[in-house]
């Protein structure tokens, strides 16, 4: 009794101390637990693969051929542009739209971080592409200081990556068990021999399934599952924001920033002389635009405008990806038309648009059906490998650059291909493209008809 009537007295004295000493109170520290990334991590880590992967196309090296190689190439002259600074400026403005789309993504994320800089990372993004704001030097990074992020972003997207797979190959498993341990059915003639082997096939399975559980324990502890949302949105943001300076600097966007210089290569610059924008043309860096600070017309915005096609290319019209197709097909047939036969001829004909078979019909119009010089029959080979030459790259750059797109959808890790937009059918002159593949059915349809008669010559003769 004594002493509970002594802990009453030294509970009634702390309290009252305390009470008198509202100071002490605020020493107390709050310790928060902060929120883990957990299921989203898988979210992370394909936004990190982005901006790695925008990040290595915008090497030196990569630029440097995009300068002498992407934008010369014959096709994209012939029927998209000649104009440099317009493919260029295409280059930059799909570069831009790729890391608006990435940082979109760890916008929705830094709204769970605790830190008001990163829940403000949207804006200040954009202050930096339109005004060169950056308030916490976020784009400020040595090589060395760039690179270790750089690792650091790579091991994260690996195992990552690993750990979707472990927990894919769990589920798998489970349901296995899941169906062997629902499953009563057995021979009557060998009922003792089929539970025996039902037994050691439900133990090998929980055997697998209790090794896959320690590995997705492990798995998680390292990846990005167990790391907090400030620690991971800090690296999103940061990276972000290097990767902008990168394409200012490469494409001669703006004042460069400084202390760059020792982190960002410049040789590779396109536009190396001028601070001028690709983009727009009419675009100036003046004060007054400054001043304005108008978040909603600016950098992205310009470039995603940009890359809206044009009411003449295929791209507005939904059919750079059905023409690439159409050409590969046709190549195939040119390569070999002694082995096409009527149904394969058939079926490329449903594949043309009305427009192109309208051109068809009148290039074909009053042809006899006579099909016997062999000096004209190595002329229309001639000109549908020139033709081919030129429109061939662009159609599997088109099939290149779709299968890319799906296989971020589908997967963590992005595909590493360098194939720009501007190098497909996408912006490519509708007329100039349908002139072409009907010039290329009218050969194939010479070169076809010259084959079959050689062939019933040779039979018949």
């Amino acid at each position: 009794m004594a002493l509970e009537t002594l802990l009453f007295k030294v509970k009634t004295a702390i309290s009252t101390s305390l009470d008198n000493h509202p100071k002490l109170l605020k020493k107390i520290p709050s310790f928060k637990s902060k929120q883990n990334v957990g299921v989203l991590s898988f979210e992370v880590a394909g936004t990190m693969s982005k901006l790695l992967h925008l990040w290595h196309s915008l090497s030196d090296a990569t630029i440097v051929r995009i300068r002498n190689d992407a934008v010369t190439l014959e096709g994209v002259r012939k029927i998209i542009s000649n104009d440099d600074s317009l493919l260029l400026g295409l280059a930059c403005a799909e570069f831009a739209e790729s890391l608006r789309i990435a940082a979109d993504s760890a916008s929705r994320l830094s709204h769970r971080c605790d830190d008001p800089n990163l829940r403000s990372f949207r804006k200040l993004l954009h202050e930096f592409a339109d005004l060169g704001r950056d308030p916490n030097g976020w784009a400020h990074s040595g090589p060395k200081e760039t690179e270790a992020k750089i690792k650091k972003m790579e091991r994260y997207v690996i195992l990552t990556a690993t750990l979707h797979r472990e927990m894919e190959e769990l589920s798998s498993l489970e349901n296995s068990l899941r169906k062997i341990m629902n499953d009563n059915s057995n021979n009557n003639n060998n009922e003792g021999r089929s539970l025996i082997a039902k037994e050691q096939k439900v133990y090998e399975l929980q055997q697998k399934i209790f090794w896959v559980k320690q590995e997705i324990k492990d798995l998680k502890d390292r990846s990005l599952w167990s790391r907090s949302f400030d620690s991971v949105v800090m690296l999103l943001v940061r990276f972000s924001f290097i990767v902008l300076a990168r394409i200012k600097v490469v494409f001669g966007i703006g004042q460069s920033v400084s202390g760059l210089s020792r982190s960002l290569s410049t040789p590779a610059t396109v536009f190396p002389s001028d601070n001028q924008n690709p983009i727009s043309g009419s675009m100036e860096s003046s004060k007054l635009d400054e001043e304005k600070e108008v978040l909603g017309s600016g950098f992205f915005e310009s470039n995603c405008n940009l890359l809206m096609s044009p009411p003449s290319t295929l791209g507005a019209a939904a059919l750079a990806l059905h023409y690439a197709n159409l050409i590969i097909v046709m190549e195939k047939m040119i390569k070999s038309p002694h082995l096409v036969g009527e149904d394969a001829r058939d079926d490329l004909y449903a594949m043309l648009p009305s427009s192109i078979r309208s051109a068809l019909r009148t290039r074909l119009r009053g042809v006899g059906f006579c099909a016997s010089d062999p000096v004209l029959a190595d002329e229309w080979r001639d000109a549908l490998w020139r033709i081919l030459g030129w429109l061939l790259p662009l159609a599997h750059n088109m099939i290149k650059w779709q299968n890319e797109r799906s296989f971020e959808h589908q997967n963590l890790v992005v595909a590493k291909t360098n194939v720009l937009l501007m190098q497909t059918l996408f912006f490519a002159n509708k007329d100039k493209t349908e002139a072409a593949i009907t010039e290329l059915l009218v050969g194939l349809n010479y070169i076809w008809r010259f084959e079959r008669e050689i062939t019933a010559k040779a039979l018949f003769g």
